[in-house]
């Protein structure tokens, strides 16, 4: 049996509505207003019950009222129906034997609960963020946080869009980083079908380029160049002559030979170390933050300066391929950089993509530099962590100033010295 007011079920004959009378009656044009209040509760599974008013009624819609209720529905600035009064009539009358949720029903076509709209809703969101999870597990705690943060629904709007969006970033995706480097237009020809497919301005590259930084702990920034830098350290160059890194004493090139034997400092273009690296691979690799570091080693050392290697900074496309290329074949890294907070954050950003020893960077080292810089400069900014010693996070909050590496160049020095 069905429930009055609702639609029978599958097989069953359906309700009796007398729709000559009924569209003459509720299907007049002056009840609309009626008509969609009615609507709108069943949409919310509300009871068909109780007062429905219309401010500022026409005369029309006054008379239309009177009509359907057989008496005059008041005289007062506003106009009101009770809906059970409504339902009373149709079912006394015959119009609509199961009452007014039939009667609208019929004259309007079948309602869809909201509750219903909602869940199929929901389900579509749900099954739209389905590939990612063919990614692999260091990506499942952004996958994660890509489903809570609302970046998909603000790109794609709708949760078939998201799933197109998010099949084409998972594909994309499960390539990186690519070995050798590639064009950012090859690798998208290739990956997608489309070399524009992750132009700045798509919402796919949004995407792409969020799970390239939580595949490679590739610090948060902006602007064009922080673009460069992130896709190029998953191996994918938007250009490869921009991004550089500073070397002194390193070998395995016929470039590289000749600037080590004039003793002076070569930059090294990532075009160059994805094309043509070196061919040797020294024991020890000296990587400092600061170019003063490594200019005044080769006005002191020249020629004879062990291989150093310079950030300048959050460690470039170009530094970490050639870093990784040492690293992979046999050097030992041995890192240094300025004692405070952001020098931390640029240690454990390299530390992340690649294993390094501390090169005079350890809360031991910063205590004995700070007790020899007595005008050492406040130490400001946020914490960070230091992976590689735990310890020298405490001692920088407990003694509060910054060791800046210039501060350290003769000590670095004398440990390049031949």
């Amino acid at each position: 049996m069905s429930t009055p007011g609702q639609p029978s079920p599958l097989g069953e004959p359906g309700p009796r509505v007398d729709r000559d009378r009924l569209g003459r009656l509720l299907g007049d044009p002056d009840l609309a207003w009626l008509v969609e209040r009615v609507r709108r509760r069943m949409e919310r599974d509300e009871p068909l019950t109780g007062p429905v008013t219309l401010a500022a009624p026409t005369t029309a819609e006054r008379a239309a009222a009177e009509r359907l209720l057989g008496r005059s529905p008041g005289t007062g600035r506003s106009l009101t129906v009770r809906l059970d009064a409504a339902d009373a009539v149709l079912r006394r009358s015959g119009i609509s034997p199961e009452g007014l949720a039939t009667a609208v029903t019929a004259l309007t076509g079948p309602v869809t609960r909201l509750a219903d709209v909602r869940e199929r809703e929901a389900n579509a969101w749900q099954d739209a963020y389905a590939p990612l999870a063919t990614l692999r597990p260091e990506l499942s705690e952004w996958s994660e946080k890509l489903r809570k943060e609302g970046l998909v629904r603000r790109l794609a709007r709708t949760p078939y869009a998201a799933k197109t969006l998010l099949t084409d970033a998972a594909t994309a995706l499960r390539a990186l980083p690519a070995t050798p480097a590639v064009s950012l237009p090859a690798f998208a020809a290739t990956a997608l079908g489309d070399a524009h497919a992750l132009d700045d301005t798509t919402p796919l590259a949004t995407i792409v380029l969020s799970g390239v930084r939580a595949l490679t702990g590739f610090p948060d920034g902006s602007g064009a160049e922080w673009r460069r830098e992130a896709w190029a350290s998953a191996g994918v160059l938007r250009d490869a002559l921009s991004s550089t890194v500073l070397t002194l004493g390193l070998q395995g090139t016929a470039a590289l030979d000749w600037m080590t034997d004039t003793g002076e400092p070569a930059v090294l273009t990532l075009r160059q170390l994805t094309h043509n690296p070196p061919s040797t691979a020294p024991a020890v690799v000296y990587v400092c933050e600061n170019p003063t570091v490594l200019a005044t080693a080769a006005d002191i050392h020249g020629p004879t300066c062990p291989p150093l290697v310079c950030l300048q900074g959050q460690p470039s496309a170009a530094a970490l391929t050639l870093l990784r290329h040492l690293h992979t074949h046999g050097s030992t890294l041995r890192y240094h950089g300025d004692f405070d907070w952001g020098g931390l954050r640029i240690a454990d950003a390299l530390l992340r993509r690649v294993p390094w020893q501390p090169w005079r960077y350890t809360a031991a080292d910063y205590r004995t530099a700070a007790a020899a810089t007595p005008l050492a400069p406040p130490l400001t900014g946020t914490l960070a962590n230091a992976a590689w010693d735990p310890d020298l996070p405490p001692a920088l909050t407990e003694l509060g100033v910054r060791i800046e590496e210039e501060a350290l160049l003769d000590t670095l020095l004398a440990d390049l010295a031949p």
